[in-house]
C-alpha cells in the first residue's frame, strides 16, 4: 500500500529529501509485518494451549463462574473493542485479497513484496485476534482488557499515524497514492482511535449481590446511609464509548436542570474511585510507603517532595492520561498554521498542489477534531484529578486533626488549621491545571519554530529571541505580582482572622456598643488591603497588556529580521507565521504563571508537609484496659504532667490516686489550682512527663465549656447511637430536658445554632450530660458544669445522674459546690498543681486548711439565713414540700402556657435553617448595579470603545499584510517591503495603546467597585440585628464578607480580583467573534448561511446548559461552608471526640461532606466540557464550510492572500466561538458572588444608633432607676420573605417575631430602684436571659415600655443606649491580643487603671507573674487561661467602665465559691451608687442583694427583699433557698 512512497523517495532530489530512512515503505512494511505476525502467532498460542489444557480452562471456567456467583455485571467497552476488531479483520482481508489480485501478474519490487507480506499478515492476525475478543475472553474474571491487548492497541495506532504521515508528505510532493491506501488509513484509524479508547475505558462493571457485600464498618454506615448508595448512581461510570467521547452521559442531568431547579439531592453520585472511601486508603498506603520512619523516633517525616510523590502515584492513570490528550491536541493545534502556507499556493494556482485541495480540506478538519476532541477530555481529565487530590488531601489532614497533641494544637490557631483544608488543599487541587505545562511550553516552542524555521528560514532565529525576550519580560511583573497577592492574601488573612472574632462575639459587642469601633478597625485593615488590591490590578492590567501584544511584538521583530536578511515575504508565509505567533500567546503567557503557581504549591504541600509532621497524642500516655478486667477504673501512680511539655514547667505535680470500680471521686480547689488538668491527664490529653496512668474500661466526658454541634438537638444527645426510645427518655427526665423541649418549637428535632447560639447556657450542659448518660460508659469525667445551671436543677442533675443513673459507675466530678462533696467516696483537694489533700470528707475536713478554706467560705457566704436557724428543724420536711409544690408551681405554669399555644407553633420555622441560594437566572438589575456602581458607569463606554479600537486596528493590521505582501516571487508586492514594515508597526503600536488603556480602565472600575461593595455589606452585616448573626452561622457570612481562605472563589476575592475581568472578557470576544466573521465573509460571505444557525443553535445549548450549571455552581458554594464548619467543630471539640472514642464517626462525616462537595464539582466540570464540545463540535462546522467553499471556487476568482487571512482567523473560530459563549455561562456563575453581596447589603438593620433631636444628658442615667410596664415580649423565629427594600425578587432569610407563640415575658411591671441592687432568680426558660436582652434592646418589647431615669429607652438611639450600660455575659469573652486589649479593647484607660482594675478582680497577682505582664498574650478564645479567669477579665471591664446600671448575668458561674465572696465584695465596695442586676443560679449570690424578683415562666411572681421573702415560709424563693440549705446542710 505504501509502494509510491518508494518513489517519492526516488524521484525526489537528494538534496531535498525530507523523509529519513524511518518513513521509507520497506522499513514501514516490515515493521508492520512483523509486529501483525508476532500478534498473529501470541493469539493462535493463546488458542493451542488452552486447548492442550483443558483443565487449565476448566478451572478458569470454574473461577468464572464463582466469579458469577459472586457478582453480576458487565464489561464496559467490551462490546465497541469486538464490533471495532471485526470491522478491522474484515477490511483488512478484503483489502488484502485487492492488492494480491490487483498486483498479480507483474514483477514484484522489493517494495510491493513487503507490502504484499504486510497485508498478508494483517489479514491473519486481525481475524484471530476479533475471535479471541469474541469467544476466548471471559469479562467476567477480567477487570480489564489484558495488557497486552492494550498495549499492542497503542501500538497499532502509532503505525496507523505513521501511515497517514507518510501518504500526506507523498501527496504533498506530488505524487500519487493509490485509494485503497487512503481507504486502509480511514478504516485504521477510525478503528485504531475506538480500540484505544476501549483500552482506556474498558473495564468490568461486576456488583456484589447485596447478600454477600462485606458488612460496613461503625465508621461508614452512617456516609452510606446518608448518601443512599450514591457513589453506584455514579452516570460516568455506566456510560458507553460515544456517551463517553461527547460527553452525552451528562444528558440525564441537564435534562433534570432544565425543568426544574437542581437540589444536591439531584445531583448524582460519583464514582467509587473519586470518593474519599475509594482515595484515602491508597494514598495514606502510598505515604506511608514513602515516609517510613526517616528521622529514627518512631515518626513518620513528611516532606513536600514525599506528599507530591504519594498523590502522584495515587492519580498516575490519570496524570498519563491527560498527558495523552495534551500532547495531541497540541500537535493538532499546529497543522493549522504549518498548512496554511500550502492552501494559499493552491489558491493561487500552484500547479505542485493542483490536486491537494481536497485534501489539504480533510487534514484541515480531522486535525481540528483531533484538537476538540483531546481538548474536552484534557481539561475533564485534569479536573477530575484536582478533585482526587483536593478530597484526599483534606480527608487526611482531618484525620491529622483529630489525633494532635495539646502542644500541636497550640502551635497553631483554628484559622491556620482551616486554611490548610480550604486554601492548600485546593491550590494543589487546583496544580492539576498546571501539570503538564513544564513540557508542554518547550514541545509547543519547538513545534512553532520548526514551521517558522520551514517558512521564514533564518528569520526564525529573531522570532526565538523576541520569545526569549517576552519571556524575560513578564518575568517582572509576574513577579510583583505575585509579591503583591501575597501581600493581599496576607492582608486578607489578618482581617479574615479579625472578622471571624468579630462574628462570634457579635453579641458582647452589641451589648457593650462596641460594634461600630470594631467596624472601623476591619474598615482600616481593608483600608491596608485595598492598597495592595490596586496594585495588584494594576500589575494585572500590565500582564493583560504583554498577553495582548505578544503576538504583535514578534511579529513586528520577525517582519522587521526578514526584511534586513532580505528573505521576501509572500502573504502564505506571513500568515502562517500570524497563526503560528497566535498559538504561540498563550504558552508565552501562562510559563510565568505556571513557575509561579509551581511555587505555590510547593509553598502548600510543605504547609500541609509541615501539619502532617506535628506531635500526635502518644499512645502510650494512657494504658486502656478492656471493660471488667480490674477492679480498678483509674490508676494514677507518681504522674508529672506540663501543658508546656517541660519538666520545668509542671502544671501537675506527684500525682498519685486510684478509684475502683463505681466509686465517686470529686475534685475541688480554688481558681486556677488543676481541677481541669487532672481531667485531662485520666483522659491522656496533657503532655505526660513522667509517671503511669491506667484506665479501665470505656470513658464519656463531659466539658466545662459546653461544646454542642451544629445540628439537632436528638444527634447531639444520641452522637452516633442507635436510637433507644425508652432509655432516650429516661436520659431526658435525668437531666430536666423535657420541658425544654416542649418549649422549642420542634422539640428534639430542633436545630441547634453555631456553638449552640440558640441555647442557654445551662441547656448546653445539660445537653452534654444527657450525650454522656446516653453513651453508656464505664467511667464517666465532668468538668464542673453543673455551675451553668440554677440551683434546682443542679440539684436535680446530681441525684439523678451522678447518685442513681450513675450508682454504679466510676464518675470524676469536678465541682465549686461544696454540697455536692460529701456523696463522694474521695475527694481530691487540689492546690498549686498539686493533690494537697484526698480521702473521704469528713476524714479530710480536718486534717488540712485547704478544704477548711472552702467550705469557710461556703459557710460564710450562708450566715444570712441565720435567722432560718429556729425552724431547722423542720426545714427539711418544709423543703421537701416547699420544693415538690415548686415544681408543680413551674410544671403547671408551663402546661397552662402550652395548651394555649396556637397550633401554628408547629409550623414555625427552624432558628438555624439551610443557606438560602437564589433559585432561576440572575436578574439584569444584578449586572446593571455592579456595572454603575463605580462612577456610575462612566467607565463602561470608554472601555468598550478602546477595545472595538484595538480589534480594528489587529484586523487592519493583519488585512495590509495579507495584501501587501506578495502571494509568490513571481508576483510584484504592491509596495516596497519598508513601506510594508513601517504601516505594520505603526497599526501594531496603535493597538498595543488601545489594549493598555483598557487594561487600566477595567483595573481602576474593578478597584472601586469592590471597595463601595466591601464598605456597603460590612455597614449593612454589623447594623444588622442580633437574631440574624443567632440564625446564621458565621461561616457563611465570611464566605460573603471576608475571605475565608486563600484559593476559595469567596464572594468578595471573586468581586476584587475576578468579575470585572470576567465582564470585559464577554465583551471582548463578542467583539473579537464579530470581528473574525466580518473577516471571513469578505471572502464568503456565504458562510452566513451557516454561521447564523450554527450560533443560534449554539446560543440554545447555551441557554440548556446554563440552566443546569448555574444551580451546580451554587451548590458548590453551598456545599464548602458544612466542610469548614465540621472542621472548625472538630477541632474544637477534639477533646470530647476522642474521650468518647468517637474519631471514626467523626472521620466518616467528613468523608460524606466532602464527597457531597465533590458531586457537583465534578458534574459542574461535566457539564462544561459537554458544552464547550457541543460548541466546538458547530463552530468546526462553520469553519469546514468555509474551507470547502474556498477550495471550490474557480482559480483568481479571490485574493488568495484575503483568502488565507479569512482561514487564519477561521481557526481560531471554533476557539472563540466557544470562549464567548463559555465566558457568558461563566460570567453568570460568577455574578452569582454580587447578587449573594447585595443580599447582604439589603439586611434589614437595627433602630438607629444615635436619635436626632435632644442630646442625652452627659450624667444619663444619674439615678439608674429602671422602670418594666406591662412588658410583653415575644421569641423570635426566622422564616422566609420577599424583600423589596432595594432589591426586587431577592430572597431573604429574616428574623421576626412569631405572634402565634406565646410571650416569654408576660405583662411584666416592675421597677428596679436605682442605686440597689437586684437580684433575678428562676429557673431555665423563666425569661431571665429575655428580659436582659429586653433591657439592652437585642428585642423590643411588642407590647408596653421600659423607662430608665423617665426615659423611654425605645426613643434613644441604641449606642446612647448601650453605651451607658455595663453587663458581664454568662459565657466569658477574651479576644486574641493581649491582657492590655482585652481589658480595655477600644483603648481609654492608663495602665495604672487596668491594673487597679486587675487587682478588684482578683487577677493582678496572676498577671504580674507573666513575664510581660499587661502584654501577655491571650491566644485564640482565650484558651491559655481557664474559664473562671476568664470571668475575671469580663469583670475587670466593667470595673474600668464604672457604668451607672450593671447587669451580672452568671458573672461567677465558673469560680469556687472563695472567689465568688471575693467578687460580691469587689462588686460592694466598687459599685456602691450603682444599679447592679444579677442573674444567680448560685442562691448565696443574690442572698445579699437589696431586692429580689423570682420569675416563673415569664411573670414576676415575687418581687422584695430577701429578708421579707424568708421571712414569708410560702414563698417559693424560700423554698428555693430552704433546698438550696437542705443540701449545704450537710457541709
Amino acid at each position: 500500500m505504501l509502494s509510491t512512497a518508494a518513489a517519492t523517495v526516488v524521484a525526489t532530489p537528494a538534496g531535498e529529501q525530507s523523509l529519513v530512512f524511518a518513513l521509507q515503505p520497506l522499513f514501514l512494511h516490515g515493521v508492520s509485518a512483523a509486529a501483525h505476525l508476532t500478534l498473529a502467532l501470541a493469539v493462535a498460542g493463546r488458542f493451542l494451549f488452552r486447548r492442550l489444557l483443558p483443565s487449565a480452562g476448566r478451572d478458569k471456567d470454574g473461577e468464572a463462574g464463582r466469579d458469577a456467583r459472586r457478582g453480576v455485571g458487565g464489561f464496559r467497552c467490551h462490546g465497541v473493542a469486538i464490533c471495532a476488531t471485526w470491522a478491522l479483520a474484515a477490511s483488512e482481508v478484503l483489502l488484502a485479497a485487492y492488492s494480491w489480485y490487483a498486483d498479480g501478474g507483474v514483477e514484484w519490487s522489493r517494495d510491493a513484496a513487503a507490502d504484499l507480506v504486510d497485508a498478508a499478515a494483517r489479514a491473519v492476525a486481525w481475524p484471530l485476534l476479533a475471535a479471541y475478543l469474541q469467544f476466548g475472553f471471559d469479562r467476567r474474571r477480567h477487570q480489564r482488557f489484558p495488557t497486552p491487548v492494550r498495549l499492542w492497541w497503542a501500538l497499532f495506532m502509532l503505525l496507523s499515524a505513521v501511515n497517514v504521515c507518510a501518504h500526506v508528505a507523498t501527496s504533498l510532493d506530488g505524487l500519487p497514492v493509490p485509494g485503497q491506501s487512503w481507504a486502509l488509513d480511514a478504516v485504521s484509524v477510525v478503528a485504531a482511535m475506538a480500540l484505544l479508547c476501549a483500552g482506556f475505558f474498558g473495564r468490568s462493571e461486576r456488583r456484589g449481590l447485596a447478600s454477600e457485600e462485606p458488612l460496613l464498618n461503625g465508621t461508614q454506615e452512617t456516609a452510606d446511609e446518608s448518601t443512599g448508595n450514591a457513589a453506584d448512581a455514579s452516570l460516568l461510570t455506566g456510560a458507553g464509548f460515544l456517551s463517553e467521547l461527547s460527553f452525552s452521559w451528562m444528558g440525564p442531568l441537564l435534562a433534570v436542570g432544565n425543568e426544574k431547579t437542581l437540589g444536591l439531592d439531584d445531583v448524582p453520585g460519583i464514582d467509587p474511585a473519586d470518593s474519599v472511601d475509594g482515595l484515602l486508603p491508597p494514598f495514606k498506603a502510598n505515604l506511608e510507603a514513602l515516609t517510613g520512619n526517616g528521622d529514627g523516633s518512631g515518626r513518620n517525616v513528611v516532606t513536600a517532595f514525599k506528599l507530591a510523590k504519594a498523590l502522584l502515584r495515587t492519580v498516575w492513570w490519570h496524570v498519563a492520561v491527560t498527558a495523552f490528550y495534551a500532547l495531541v491536541y497540541n500537535v493538532a493545534t499546529y497543522v493549522g498554521p504549518y498548512l496554511i502556507d500550502s492552501l494559499v499556493q493552491y489558491l493561487n494556482g500552484d500547479e505542485r498542489y493542483a490536486s491537494k485541495g481536497q485534501l489539504l480540506v480533510i487534514v484541515f478538519i480531522v486535525a481540528k477534531v483531533f484538537e476538540c476532541l483531546s481538548q474536552r477530555h484534557w481539561f475533564f481529565r485534569l479536573q477530575q484529578v484536582g478533585i482526587r487530590v483536593r478530597s484526599a488531601l483534606v480527608a487526611i489532614v482531618y484525620q491529622k486533626s483529630l489525633a494532635l497533641s495539646s502542644q500541636s494544637r497550640q502551635s497553631r490557631t483554628s484559622g491556620e488549621m482551616i486554611n490548610i483544608i480550604s486554601v492548600d488543599a485546593d491550590r494543589v487541587g487546583n496544580f492539576a491545571w498546571y501539570m503538564h505545562d513544564l513540557w508542554l511550553v518547550p514541545l509547543q516552542v519547538g513545534m512553532a519554530m520548526f514551521i517558522l524555521y520551514s517558512t521564514l528560514g533564518l528569520a526564525s532565529l529573531a522570532t526565538l529571541g523576541a520569545i526569549v525576550v517576552i519571556m524575560l519580560a513578564n518575568v517582572p511583573p509576574g513577579q510583583m505580582q505575585e509579591k503583591f497577592q501575597e501581600k493581599l492574601m496576607d492582608c486578607k488573612d489578618v482581617r479574615m482572622k479579625a472578622t471571624s472574632e468579630i462574628l462570634h462575639n457579635m453579641r458582647i459587642l452589641k451589648l457593650q456598643g462596641w460594634e461600630m469601633k470594631f467596624l472601623s478597625k476591619i474598615i482600616e485593615l481593608r483600608k491596608t488591603e485595598t492598597n495592595w488590591l490596586k496594585k495588584y490590578l494594576y500589575t494585572s492590567a500590565i500582564v493583560t497588556f504583554v498577553f495582548w501584544g505578544t503576538p504583535t511584538f514578534v511579529a513586528v521583530v520577525t517582519f522587521g529580521a526578514c526584511v534586513l536578511m532580505g528573505i521576501p515575504l509572500e502573504s502564505g508565509k506571513v500568515l502562517s507565521a500570524l497563526a503560528t505567533f497566535r498559538v504561540l500567546q498563550e504558552p508565552i503567557y501562562f510559563l510565568p504563571d505556571t513557575i509561579s503557581m509551581m511555587i505555590q504549591t510547593k509553598v502548600s504541600l510543605d504547609r500541609i508537609a509541615s501539619f502532617m509532621c506535628l506531635e500526635e497524642l502518644p499512645s502510650d500516655a494512657v494504658q486502656r484496659l478492656p471493660s471488667g478486667c480490674s477492679n480498678v477504673a483509674i490508676d494514677v501512680k507518681n504522674g508529672c504532667f506540663s501543658w508546656d511539655a517541660s519538666p520545668e514547667v509542671l502544671t501537675l505535680k506527684d500525682m498519685n490516686f486510684q478509684a475502683q470500680q463505681g466509686m465517686r471521686v470529686a475534685v475541688c480547689g480554688t481558681v486556677g489550682s488543676g481541677k481541669s488538668s487532672l481531667v485531662s491527664c485520666i483522659l491522656g490529653e496533657i503532655p505526660k512527663i513522667s509517671g503511669d496512668v491506667v484506665i479501665c474500661g470505656t470513658t464519656a466526658f463531659v466539658s466545662q465549656s459546653a461544646w454542642i454541634q451544629s445540628g439537632k438537638i436528638q444527634e447531639n444527645i444520641l452522637f452516633g447511637k442507635e436510637m433507644d426510645s425508652e432509655k432516650y427518655d429516661r436520659v431526658l427526665e435525668s437531666c430536666s430536658l423535657k420541658k425544654d423541649l416542649e418549649i422549642l418549637p420542634f422539640g428534639d428535632q430542633t436545630v441547634i445554632g453555631e456553638r449552640g447560639i440558640n441555647l442557654s447556657g445551662g441547656q448546653k450542659q445539660r445537653i452534654q450530660i444527657a450525650r454522656a448518660l446516653y453513651q453508656d460508659a464505664d467511667i464517666y469525667l465532668f468538668d464542673d458544669p453543673f455551675s451553668a445551671v440554677d440551683a434546682h436543677t443542679g440539684s436535680h442533675l446530681f441525684k439523678e445522674c451522678l447518685l442513681k443513673d450513675l450508682a454504679s459507675k466510676t464518675v470524676v466530678y469536678v465541682t465549686h459546690q461544696i454540697e455536692f462533696l460529701p456523696s463522694a467516696d474521695l475527694i481530691l483537694v487540689m492546690k498549686d498543681g498539686k493533690i494537697a489533700q484526698a480521702g473521704k470528707y469528713d476524714e479530710i475536713l480536718s486534717s488540712g486548711e485547704e478544704l477548711m478554706e472552702l467550705v469557710g467560705a461556703h459557710k460564710d457566704a450562708l450566715t444570712s439565713l441565720a435567722m432560718m436557724d429556729a425552724v431547722s428543724g423542720d426545714s427539711e420536711a418544709s423543703c421537701s414540700s416547699g420544693t415538690a409544690k415548686f415544681s408543680r408551681s413551674i410544671s403547671s405554669a408551663e402546661k397552662k402556657d402550652k395548651d394555649n399555644e396556637d397550633e401554628g407553633n408547629a409550623k414555625s420555622g427552624q432558628l438555624v435553617q439551610e443557606e438560602e441560594r437564589e433559585r432561576g437566572r440572575v436578574g439584569f438589575w444584578v449586572y446593571w448595579k455592579y456595572l454603575i456602581l463605580a462612577y456610575k458607569g462612566a467607565l463602561v463606554p470608554f472601555v468598550l470603545l478602546a477595545q472595538i479600537l484595538f480589534q480594528v486596528l489587529q484586523i487592519v493590521s493583519n488585512y495590509w499584510m495579507a495584501w501587501a505582501a506578495p502571494v509568490s516571487k513571481d508576483v510584484e508586492a504592491p509596495v516596497s517591503m519598508l513601506t510594508l514594515l513601517y504601516v505594520y508597526v505603526a497599526l501594531a503600536l496603535g493597538s498595543s495603546l488601545c489594549i493598555l488603556i483598557r487594561s487600566l480602565l477595567i483595573a481602576t472600575a474593578a478597584y472601586k467597585t469592590a471597595t463601595l461593595l466591601f464598605n456597603k455589606m460590612h455597614m449593612s452585616i454589623f447594623r444588622a440585628p442580633m437574631s440574624f448573626f443567632d440564625s446564621t452561622p458565621s461561616g457563611r457570612i465570611l464566605n460573603r464578607a471576608s475571605h475565608l481562605c486563600r484559593s476559595a472563589s469567596t464572594d468578595q476575592t471573586e468581586v476584587d480580583t475576578n468579575i470585572a475581568g470576567q465582564m470585559g472578557s464577554v465583551a471582548f470576544s463578542i467583539i473579537q467573534l464579530v470581528g473574525i466573521i466580518v473577516v471571513m465573509s469578505q471572502v464568503a460571505w456565504q458562510v452566513f448561511v451557516v454561521f447564523i444557525p450554527v450560533f443560534a443553535a449554539c446560543f440554545w445549548y447555551q441557554r440548556y446548559y446554563i440552566d443546569t450549571a448555574r444551580e451546580l455552581q451554587r451548590l458548590v458554594g453551598v456545599c464548602k461552608a458544612p466542610i469548614i464548619q465540621h472542621f472548625a467543630e472538630s477541632i474544637s471539640g477534639s477533646t470530647t471526640i476522642r474521650s468518647f472514642s468517637k474519631e471514626n464517626q467523626f472521620v466518616s462525616t467528613n468523608s460524606y461532606l466532602t464527597d457531597a462537595y465533590s458531586r457537583p464539582k465534578f458534574y459542574n466540570a461535566g457539564a462544561r466540557e459537554w458544552l464547550c464540545f457541543r460548541l466546538d463540535a458547530l463552530s468546526s462546522l462553520t469553519f469546514a464550510f468555509s474551507l470547502i467553499f474556498l477550495i471550490n471556487l474557480p482559480t483568481g476568482l479571490i485574493d488568495p492572500g484575503i483568502a488565507g487571512l479569512a482561514i487564519t482567523y477561521g481557526l481560531n473560530l471554533n476557539m472563540l466561538q466557544a470562549w464567548v459563549v463559555w465566558s457568558m455561562c461563566t460570567l453568570e456563575n460568577k455574578i452569582i458572588s454580587v447578587e449573594r453581596i447585595l443580599q447582604y447589603m439589603s439586611i434589614p438593620a437595627e433602630p438607629p444608633l444615635v436619635t436626632s433631636g435632644d442630646i442625652l444628658p452627659h450624667n444619663w442615667p444619674s439615678n439608674g432607676q429602671i422602670q418594666l410596664h406591662n412588658l410583653h415580649v415575644h421569641p423570635l423565629i426566622p422564616f422566609a420573605t420577599f424583600s423589596i427594600l432595594h432589591l426586587p425578587f431577592l430572597f431573604l432569610m429574616q428574623v421576626k417575631y412569631a405572634p402565634q407563640l406565646p410571650f416569654v415575658l408576660k405583662g411584666l411591671t416592675v421597677t428596679f430602684p436605682g442605686g440597689m441592687k437586684t437580684g433575678i432568680v428562676g429557673r431555665t426558660g423563666s425569661g431571665k436571659s429575655t428580659l436582659i436582652q429586653a433591657l439592652f434592646r437585642i428585642v423590643d418589647p411588642t407590647i408596653g415600655q421600659i423607662l430608665i431615669d423617665g426615659i423611654d429607652i425605645s426613643t434613644i438611639g441604641l449606642h446612647d443606649l448601650r453605651s451607658r450600660l455595663s453587663i458581664i455575659p454568662q459565657e466569658p469573652t477574651m479576644f486574641e491580643g493581649t491582657v492590655r486589649s482585652n481589658l480595655d479593647p477600644l483603648g481609654e484607660y492608663t495602665d495604672n487603671q487596668i491594673w487597679e482594675a486587675l487587682n478588684c478582680c482578683q487577677l493582678g497577682d496572676e498577671v504580674r507573674k507573666k513575664e510581660l505582664k499587661l502584654d501577655s498574650p491571650v491566644i485564640e478564645n482565650g484558651e491559655n487561661w481557664s474559664v473562671g479567669q476568664r470571668q475575671l477579665v469580663c469583670l475587670g471591664r466593667v470595673i474600668l467602665k464604672q457604668s451607672k446600671i450593671l447587669v451580672l448575668d452568671e458573672a461567677t458561674a465558673s469560680v469556687d465559691t472563695a472567689t465568688d465572696n471575693l467578687i460580691q465584695k469587689t462588686l460592694r465596695q466598687q459599685f456602691t451608687e450603682t444599679t447592679v442586676i444579677t442573674i444567680a443560679h448560685r442562691i448565696t449570690s443574690v442572698l445579699d442583694s437589696d431586692m429580689v424578683l423570682l420569675l416563673d415562666n415569664g411573670v414576676a411572681v415575687e418581687h422584695n427583699t430577701p429578708t421579707k421573702l424568708l421571712e414569708n415560709k410560702t414563698s417559693l424563693f424560700s423554698k428555693l433557698v430552704a433546698e438550696y440549705t437542705m443540701r449545704s446542710m450537710h457541709t
